[in-house]
C-alpha cells in the first residue's frame, strides 16, 4: 500500500508531536508512509466561514498532492470528514472521487483497514475519551447518540487494547466540547461554557488523562484545563497508542 500522511494546519503549527506519533504508529504496523511536502489546508475553515471559492482552491491542491496514493491517513476526523463529505464542491473527476474514497481518520484506518487486534503499549492511567462531533456523527466512528444503540466506538476499541489503561465512563459521552471551529470565536461564551462542562465530566470520574482523535477539540479543552489549573493531562489518541 502507498500511504500518505495528511497533517492538518493546527497540528502542523501547534501540535507537531501528534503528527510524529501518527507517523511512528503507522510505521510500527508495517506501513510505508510518505509525507507530501506541498500539502496545505484541506479548505474546511474557509468553507465553514462561507468562503467556498477559497475552499475550492485548497481542495484542488489537496487532490493534486494526494491523488497517487492508495490511502491518505490523518489524525483528525474533522478534516477527513471535510474531504470525504464536502469535496463535492469540486467537479467529480476520477482523481477527486479516488481521494474522497481513500481518505481515512487514523482510528478508522487502524480498525477497518489494518484491522489491528493488539497494541504493544502500557499506559497505567485513568483515561477519559472525548469523541468529536465530526468523528461521531459525521464519520460514524461511534454511536451518534447515547440513546442510539448498539453501543460502539472505534477509538474506545483501540484504547481498550492498551495494557493498564482504565477507560472511565462519562455522564455525557456524546456531548460536544463547544469548539466548533469558528463557532468558538463567534460564540465564545457558549463555547467556553460547553468546554467547562466537558472538563467537569472528566473530573467527576477521576480522569488523569483526557484523550480524543481531534486536536481541535483537545486544544479547546486543554485551554480550559490550563486556565482552571486542573490536574488533567491532554494527549491525542495517537500519542497514547504510540
Amino acid at each position: 500500500m502507498k500511504i500518505a500522511l495528511f497533517i492538518p494546519c493546527y497540528i502542523d503549527q501547534f501540535y507537531p508531536k501528534v503528527g510524529v506519533a501518527t507517523l511512528e504508529l503507522l510505521q510500527k504496523y508495517g506501513c510505508e508512509v510518505d509525507f507530501p511536502l506541498n500539502q496545505t489546508c484541506c479548505g474546511q475553515p474557509m468553507a465553514n466561514s462561507g468562503c467556498e471559492k477559497d475552499a475550492c482552491t485548497t481542495a484542488k491542491l489537496f487532490v493534486e498532492n494526494f491523488k497517487k496514493y492508495d490511502f491518505i491517513v490523518a489524525p483528525s476526523a474533522s478534516c477527513v470528514y471535510f474531504v470525504k463529505k464536502h469535496f463535492n464542491i469540486l467537479e467529480q473527476t476520477e482523481d477527486v472521487v479516488k481521494v474522497r474514497k481513500n481518505t481515512y481518520d487514523l482510528s478508522e484506518f487502524l480498525v477497518d483497514i489494518l484491522k489491528i487486534t493488539k497494541v504493544d503499549k502500557k499506559f497505567p492511567f485513568k483515561v477519559g475519551l472525548h469523541t468529536s462531533c465530526h468523528g461521531q456523527r459525521g464519520m460514524r466512528m461511534s454511536q451518534s447518540s447515547e440513546i442510539n444503540l448498539p453501543d460502539y466506538s472505534k477509538q474506545r476499541q483501540l484504547l481498550l487494547m492498551v495494557e493498564g489503561l482504565e477507560l472511565i465512563e462519562l455522564d455525557r459521552k456524546d456531548e460536544c466540547c463547544g469548539f466548533g471551529g469558528t463557532f468558538c470565536v463567534a460564540e465564545e461564551a457558549v463555547s467556553a461554557k460547553m468546554g467547562k462542562d466537558r472538563v467537569a465530566d472528566h473530573q467527576r470520574h477521576g480522569a488523569q488523562v483526557l484523550t480524543g482523535g481531534d486536536v481541535s477539540c483537545l486544544m479547546h479543552l486543554e485551554g480550559i484545563i490550563r486556565r482552571q489549573n486542573t490536574d488533567i493531562k491532554v494527549l491525542h489518541l495517537a500519542e497514547i497508542l504510540n
